[in-house]
């Protein structure tokens, strides 16, 4: 399944410098507003030690990671919603994603400008918030009277629920929350995904800071935490310069000895795909044998048809059952003959919840 999360922030924040470090794709990275006009796209590796370790044991001809994309919109500025700075190209492209990677400015550097003359995350997370919840206002409000006289007339149960649903939306984006903040039952998030609201998506905050502040953070970076603990969203540290220092280096050893030297495990990049991951609750299973070494991406709680159609729609369909080794197991004993000769091989059906890391292989009919 393809994922796709999109980079947003205000200008000069930077957001072209960090997706520069995420793929390999060059985004225009310079000292003024709407250096990027186009979205960028960067197609990026998702890191997973778990792959070496079945490179290693399994030696196929080829090893395949996961994927996620990553889209470099432009810098948004107030006045977005309503078309300001190219503001309805760009929050189309956020339309398009899966989830938010919302970059803010958290250092220093008068030799950086910034759009609104001083250094003030909070301030600039609030200026994107509300270009975000004006357009949602505007998509739920041009729906409002459509749905109420489809509701009314045919007393149809679907557009009703819509139809309160929209009244919810309306109500907290009024209020100047987002519509993500609504608590919604399991029928009601059904008919809001065909919304596509921008507020409803799950968003990620990027603090980018100085290298100097990369391991305790500054007072940029606790002020937004205090803003944002309402909110149940992740915060992340990255400093961006330094991460493009980072990825230029050109072997892992290299990298791994510039991390250390700054007391790092891994590098924020790492971290940052990773935590796409946990926002949208994915999770990697994987496939093993001579020819290829695969990550496959799931949703979190995904029963084994589901996972099998991942691969492709036909083993979804012919579904007959997996075949379950799991990654402790085969690290433990070595390959999949030696795992099925000390019964830790699995037979599982249709109502198999797959788990991070499942090794599997599917038998199907079509």
């Amino acid at each position: 399944m393809a994922l796709k999360c999109g980079i947003v922030g205000l200008p000069n924040v930077g957001k072209s410098t960090l997706f520069n470090c995420l793929s390999n794709a060059k985004a225009q990275s310079a000292n003024f507003p709407f250096c990027t006009i186009e979205p960028n796209i960067g197609v990026i590796t998702v890191p997973d030690d778990r792959l070496t370790e079945l490179e290693r044991l399994v030696k196929p001809q080829r090893v395949v990671p996961t994927t996620v994309e990553i889209v470099d919109i432009a810098g948004l500025v107030k006045g977005a919603s309503k078309g300001e700075g190219l503001g309805n190209k760009f929050l189309a492209n956020i339309r398009e994603t899966d989830a938010i990677i919302h970059v803010l400015r958290c250092f220093e550097d008068d030799n950086i400008t910034h759009v609104d003359g001083s250094v003030d995350p909070v301030r600039d997370k609030e200026v994107i918030d509300i270009e975000l919840q004006l357009k949602d206002l505007e998509t739920v409000e041009a729906r409002l009277p459509k749905v109420e006289k489809t509701a009314v007339a045919s007393k149809d149960p679907d557009s009703k629920k819509l139809y309160e649903v929209l009244l919810k939306f309306k109500e907290a984006l009024l209020a100047g929350k987002s519509a993500r903040t609504v608590e919604l039952t399991d029928a009601e998030e059904k008919v809001a995904r065909g919304l596509f609201l921008l507020t409803s998506k799950p968003v990620m905050y990027v603090c980018n800071v100085d290298e100097a502040s990369i391991l305790t953070g500054n007072k940029h970076v606790e002020a937004l935490r205090k803003a944002v603990a309402d909110e149940n969203a992740e915060v992340l540290m990255i400093a961006a310069r330094t991460e493009a220092e980072i990825a230029e280096l050109e072997s892992y050893e290299e990298r791994q000895m510039f991390l250390e030297d700054l007391g790092l495990k891994e590098s924020g990049v790492a971290k940052l795909i990773k935590s796409a991951y946990r926002l949208l609750d994915l999770q990697t299973y994987f496939t093993a044998g001579e020819k290829e070494v695969r990550a496959w991406t799931f949703p979190k709680g995904a029963l084994a048809p589901q996972a099998a159609g991942v691969i492709h729609t036909d083993f979804e369909k012919g579904f007959i059952r997996a075949e379950v080794i799991k990654y402790d197991d085969f690290l433990k004993y070595g390959s999949e003959q030696a795992c099925k000769e000390a019964g830790k091989m699995s037979v599982e059906g249709k109502e198999y919840v797959v788990c991070d890391g499942d090794i599997m292989h599917f038998r199907f009919n079509v």
